[in-house]
């Protein structure tokens, strides 16, 4: 079984990440390849988790598979991937590959292998309690308390800024002025801050899916008694979104701490892509907020290729970053 190559790392990358693949190529060599390969097998279990056509409890089964395989305690995962049948073909393309992106995983270094292999254990099961929770996209459900999804947030992306802070770490001596300790809570909020960049864009679009990660705690002194109510009328929890629109600015106030932090310029700048995009993302939402529009929120092209010229001067000064913070 042939491992992708770097080459065919960074094909496959582009075709199933339009934005983290910029980062991904940012990065110092030493790092594309744990990272990348990191990357796919986490996008691979998003497929795994989303494809809709597939009954829920064969997705959950094959996401335990998936990870059974990563810890060299099941090896059925390939028996039950026919069964997930993804529209996107680039993401077709990963599940058909799967096998060959796992062989690339087995042969990195062993501390590397480790680090990736925790991290999936933690994504997948964030993933399989989505699925628990939100199981029929007909019966919509909502999660429970904040609690809850800041669980999810952890699980899904906050854990890989940890992982990104230890990787980084063991590769590159004096990688920051920071403690490895505080430094992972920034990176931890780092993820956080941007997953709920996704879930607040993407709100419409979930509750139309049956998936409700407003929590229904804080959506009842609005006066929405059920997550349903919120099909008739999105404009009702508006408040609690720019609740959480406010925490995830502060999570990427978080975000700018940790890049101001690090010293490999290549870094910093991977860093200030997804922190830049986030950003304005937020922005973007509390000007026109997707709670009265059924048209997907999405920074254009040309503004990225702007946040990308601009983030090459901004890695070399803190006070360039702060600057662009203020400014948002």
């Amino acid at each position: 079984m042939n491992p992708f190559t770097d080459a065919e790392l960074l094909e496959v990358l582009t075709g199933v990440s339009r934005s983290f693949v910029l980062t991904i190529r940012a990065l110092p060599r030493a790092l594309r390849r744990p990272v990348g390969l990191a990357y796919l097998l986490a996008r691979a279990s998003d497929t795994i988790a989303d494809t809709a056509s597939t009954p829920v409890d064969l997705r959950a089964e094959s996401l335990r598979s998936f990870t059974g395989k990563l810890l060299h305690q099941r090896d059925d995962v390939f028996s039950l991937l026919p069964a997930i049948k993804p529209e996107n073909p680039a993401e077709q393309y990963l599940l058909a590959n799967l096998d060959r992106v796992i062989t690339a995983v087995e042969a990195l270094p062993e501390a590397d292998r480790a680090e990736i292999v925790a991290l999936l254990e933690k994504i997948t099961r964030g993933q399989e309690l989505d699925l628990l929770r939100f199981p029929d996209a007909l019966e919509i459900r909502a999660l429970e308390t904040a609690a809850d999804l800041n669980e999810y947030t952890y699980l899904v992306a906050g854990c890989v800024g940890e992982f990104w802070t230890r990787i980084c770490a063991a590769h590159i001596p004096r990688y920051a002025r920071l403690p490895a300790g505080d430094l992972g809570a920034l990176g931890r909020s780092f993820g956080q801050g941007l997953q709920l960049v996704n879930i607040l864009r993407d709100l419409p679009e979930d509750i139309a899916k049956g998936r409700c990660y407003l929590p229904i705690a804080d959506l009842r002194p609005l006066g929405i008694s059920h997550p349903a109510d919120l099909r008739h009328n999105l404009l009702r929890a508006a408040p609690l979104f720019e609740t959480w629109r406010r925490q995830a600015l502060q999570h990427l106030e978080d975000a700018r701490l940790y890049i101001e932090a690090i010293r490999p310029l290549r870094i910093r700048f991977a860093c200030l892509i997804p922190w830049a995009i986030g950003i304005r993302t937020l922005n973007l939402l509390g000007q026109n907020s997707p709670l009265d529009h059924s048209t997907r929120l999405k920074v254009p092209r040309k503004e990225v290729t702007r946040i990308m010229r601009r983030a090459l001067c901004a890695t070399l000064s803190n006070t360039l970053i702060r600057k662009w913070s203020l400014e948002g």
